[in-house]
């Protein structure tokens, strides 16, 4: 398989993004907020010193929505744990790809 036809394998756009519009639009919303709480005078990064407890931090967010859904800063519970769970598997997908 050519590097090409490897890229076009699996449909990102098609196949991810616009199954979830609504969901990928709130997790970047509470990216945004995350950044704006630890980084106010920075542009929108990700800080990987900045709590890296993401399977920890994913259950407890999923676990404070069935208390309710709202965190006291005004984002979703369901949008950190999605933003958590993306952000576990991508350094697990680091790691193993070394």
């Amino acid at each position: 398989m050519t590097e090409a036809e490897q890229r076009k394998e699996y449909p990102i756009y098609s196949g991810v993004l616009m199954y979830f519009p609504d969901a990928i639009k709130e997790v970047a919303k509470c990216s945004m907020a995350g950044n704006r709480q630890h980084h106010k005078d920075k542009p929108l990064h990700w800080d990987r010193s900045k709590s890296p407890d993401h399977l920890d931090a994913m259950t407890r967010h999923s676990i404070d929505h069935g208390i309710s859904p709202v965190d006291t800063d005004g984002q979703l519970h369901l949008a950190k744990t999605a933003w958590r769970a993306l952000a576990a598997l991508q350094m697990h997908l680091e790691t193993i790809n070394k």
